[in-house]
Formats: structure tokens, C-alpha cells, sequence
């Protein structure tokens, strides 16, 4: 079957390109916008990206035509190839829609869902399954080093796939994840994002409960407990087995705490904890219901990357991994691309790539990386890129993530219609607004010295800003 995929360089999209790829479909696709590493990896396993969405790529008739186009949710009534295919009657279908009738079917499928962390997450749990010899699929929004690609069909029953809870398609507003019938859910954290297709947090939590409906009741749902917006989806119904995170407390009663409100049938089956060892993160013990599972040392740092390897240890455990069998597969763990990836060491400078794109993500991020470099300078480059932040809805809460940076660029693009350079007013670091990126890159590089931090953080591509920096640095 000739497939035929729109939006392919998106990270979903062309994870599932990989997918179908590997079960043997001729796979050609075309995107606006091509850059790495996607666009590298689609090229590196033979597949045809064309540029652009020219109707011309779907064929002249409909001997040529692909046997099935796959429509991207950044596709819209208008496009010149979503309008060829309505007009042609040629077989379309939503890519999550595609993932669960001919990748998911039959699959023990481990869905890592939240707002923040998904792809880390399901990075960590595809490896311990791999390294503990279980062989998974995956489908990951990023490039997990230990596998350096985004997908695979894999050789078990047992899949890994982030959890996207954005839109399916400009013809199913469902979130993606609705698609997929996961056996194991894991819901890592919830907070406002998406303003582009949600209005507002209840939105969201309604498709999270959607999702929750569709768990099996001898499957599990893994959850944080600290987070109010996760326990009132919780609330709404759940007919599956529980167990939940719980930051380590020096005391047995608050540690074992749980909700008193517990599921429809099922209730909480166990309680996780962490306790840091290292400021930074980069070593803390495990525990389960207040029993010690071992100590993990391992190379990530940052609360929030000891949460998602307690979250994925979960799971794994779910199948059969025992816990500390999972905590050594982790120690040989490699962050993927684009999380607090090192770009680049110039002259006693690192530079780093980060996929940070919220407040609360920016914020998490920038913890770790103090809590690791100590005094030395931070400074972030910021490229305010999702759609939520180019509609300002997080301009007020912008400035204080990043306060634990000493020096902060942002990139002010056309695509911005509010004021960044007023929104930075009250914050409490110095604050630079560009409107040019080359211009944005001397001046980060003319004020750089040996020791500092520099930390990029976009969704994008940046203009190339990653390239021109390390560039800029060594010239």
C-alpha cells in the first residue's frame, strides 16, 4: 500500500512514517517545514519528503493517486492537498486513527500522557523494557538516543506511545490519545496548554477522562498525587487499578497518604516516592510503598526527571520489570534529543538544546541546571514558538520561570502579536528582546565567557539559531 502522509516532519507523524515504513507500506510524505532531526532520520531510512503541499505530489488520476493519505493535525480545510484529496475521494484517515487499527491492534499499549515530560518519560520506559530483554515498540515525539530513532514496530506485544492530548484532525477534535486503548496509563502532571483548541483547564481534563474510560479495569493508571487538576479527573471516574507518586517525606503517615476519594472498583494498589540523595538530581532513592527499591545514579538531572523515572519504573513494573532491575537499566539511560541535549562546548562554554516551551517546563529545567552548575551563569535563549505562548496566554507568568537564569533572550517574531518587551518589565533577571536572530546571536556571543551556561529553548527549529551560535562561539 502506497501511503502518502501530510505534515510528515512533524514528531508524531513522522514516528509513524518509521511504523509504517517497517511494516512494509511504500511511505512518501510532505511538510512546510523540514529540519533535523526529524527530517534527518525520514531521509536515513529512505524515505521521499517532498516540500510543500502542492496538490501535484497526490498523482494526475487515480491509477497514481496513494492508496491511503495520512492527514496531519497542523492540516487545515484550504491546504492545497487536504482539498485534492476531499475533491478526488481519496481514502484519508488521522494519524492516531492509523496508529490504532494497523500498529496498535492486539498490543499491550503504554501510554505516557501529562502536559509536561511525555517524551522523556516514554524514552525512559522503552528502554528498561528493551534493556530487561522485552523488546517494545515505541512511537516517542523525539529522538531517544539509546534507539536514535523515534519508532520502531518492535518483536513483543508491548508498545510505548506518548500520549499527545492535542487534536487528532481537522476532522476528529478528539485528543490523539483517545485512539489508542491504552492497558497501562500513565498521567505525569496537567496544567492549561493548547489554548489554540482548548478554552480552558476543564477542557482538557474532559479528554483526559475520555482516556481514563478506556482502560481496562485489570489495567493500571499511574498518577501524581500532588496534583489537584490529575485527582479531579480521578474524581470524574475510574474503573482501573491505581497507584500513585508521592514526593519521599521523612514521615511514614505522610508519605503513605493517599486521597481519601478512591476509584469507582479498584482503589490505589501502591504509592511511589523519591528521595534526593543529590540537589541536582542525579542520584535519589526509590521507594514503594515506603520500602526502599535501590538508589539510582544516573547522568539527567532535575526534580522533575526523577519524577518521570519513578513514573516510567512504574510502568515498566506493570509488565513484569522488577523495580530494581529498572533502576540499572536507567543508569545506562541517554536523555532524548532536544531535552537539555549538550550541543556543544566552546571554549569552556556549554551550549544546550532544550525543547522547554511552557513556563512550568522552563522553570523545571532551569531548577535541574542551577541545582548542578551552582553560581556559574545561566542564560537562556527563548523562542516563544507553541501556539499557546504566541497567544500570550502565559505572558504573565513567563518572566518568573525563568528567574532562576542571570540573563535571558527572547526572540520576538512576526507571528507574536503581544508585547514581549512589556510582559519582561517587572522581571527580576535582564531581560533582552530581539527581532533578528543573527542579531540575537552576536549579542549572546560578544558577552559569553568560559564557565557559562547557555540553554536554547524552542519547539523549532529556531531560524538555525543552534547552528549560528556554536559558529559564532568558535569564530
Amino acid at each position: 500500500m502506497h501511503v502518502h502522509i501530510l505534515g510528515i516532519c512533524g514528531t508524531f507523524m513522522g514516528g509513524l512514517a518509521l511504523l509504517a515504513r517497517a511494516e512494509g507500506h511504500r511511505v512518501t510524505g510532505s511538510d512546510a517545514n523540514v529540519y533535523p532531526p526529524m527530517s534527518t532520520q525520514l531521509e536515513e531510512q529512505g524515505i521521499e519528503l517532498i516540500q510543500g503541499f502542492d496538490a501535484s505530489q497526490l498523482g494526475k488520476n487515480e491509477d497514481d493517486a496513494p492508496d491511503l493519505v495520512v492527514i496531519g493535525n497542523a492540516m487545515s480545510r484550504g491546504n492545497p492537498c487536504v482539498e485534492a484529496v476531499l475533491n478526488r475521494g481519496i481514502p484519508y484517515t488521522s494519524g492516531p486513527q492509523f496508529l490504532a487499527a494497523h500498529i496498535l491492534k492486539d498490543r499491550w499499549v503504554l501510554a505516557i500522557s501529562g502536559t509536561h515530560g511525555k517524551t522523556s518519560t516514554s524514552s525512559m520506559l522503552a528502554w528498561i523494557l528493551e534493556d530487561c530483554g522485552y523488546e517494545p515498540g515505541f512511537l516517542i515525539g523525539g529522538v531517544p538516543q539509546n534507539f536514535g530513532v523515534s519508532a520502531r514496530l518492535g518483536g513483543s506485544p508491548f508498545f510505548v506511545v506518548e500520549a499527545d492530548e492535542y487534536d487528532s484532525a481537522f476532522f476528529d477534535k478528539r485528543s490523539k490519545f483517545i485512539h489508542y486503548q491504552p492497558r497501562t496509563l500513565v498521567i505525569n502532571n496537567l496544567e492549561f496548554d493548547h489554548a489554540d483548541i482548548f478554552d480552558d483547564l476543564k477542557a482538557i481534563q474532559r479528554q483526559f477522562h475520555h482516556v481514563i474510560r478506556t482502560v481496562p479495569g485489570e489495567g493500571k493508571i499511574i498518577w501524581p498525587q500532588d496534583s489537584e487538576a490529575v485527582q479531579q479527573v480521578i474524581d470524574m471516574g475510574c474503573w482501573s487499578e491505581q497507584e500513585v507518586y508521592a514526593r519521599h517525606s521523612d514521615s511514614d503517615s505522610d508519605s503513605a497518604r493517599v486521597s481519601s476519594k478512591e476509584s469507582s472498583t479498584t482503589g490505589t494498589k501502591g504509592i511511589w516516592s523519591s528521595k534526593l540523595i543529590a540537589a541536582d538530581g542525579h542520584k535519589f532513592e526509590l521507594f514503594l510503598d515506603g520500602e526502599s527499591q535501590g538508589i539510582l545514579d544516573w547522568s539527567l538531572i532535575g526534580q522533575h526527571n526523577v519524577e518521570n523515572a519513578t513514573m516510567a519504573i512504574a510502568a515498566a513494573r506493570h509488565v513484569g520489570v522488577k523495580p530494581e532491575s529498572a533502576i540499572q537499566s536507567l543508569t545506562q539511560f541517554q536523555p532524548p534529543k532536544r531535552r537539555m541535549e549538550l550541543i556543544g562546548e566552546v571554549n569552556g562554554i556549554e551550549v544546550y538544546d532544550d525543547f522547554a516551551h511552557h513556563p512550568t517546563a522552563i522553570a523545571t529545567t532551569l531548577q535541574g541546571c542551577r541545582a548542578k552548575v551552582g553560581e556559574a551563569k545561566i542564560t537562556i535563549i527563548l523562542e516563544p514558538r507553541s501556539n499557546t505562548m504566541k497567544s500570550g496566554i502565559h505572558k504573565d507568568t513567563l518572566a518568573g520561570s525563568m528567574s532562576l537564569a542571570d540573563q535571558a533572550y527572547l526572540y520576538q517574531a512576526d507571528s507574536i502579536d503581544w508585547d514581549i518587551e512589556a510582559a519582561m518589565a517587572k522581571a527580576k533577571l535582564p531581560v533582552s528582546v530581539l527581532y533578528d536572530i543573527d542579531e540575537l546571536v552576536a549579542s549572546v556571543a560578544s558577552k559569553a565567557k568560559r564557565g557559562d551556561t547557555i540553554i536554547i529553548m524552542s519547539n523549532g527549529g529556531f531560524g538555525g539559531l543552534h547552528k549560528k551560535l556554536l559558529d559564532k562561539l568558535n569564530g
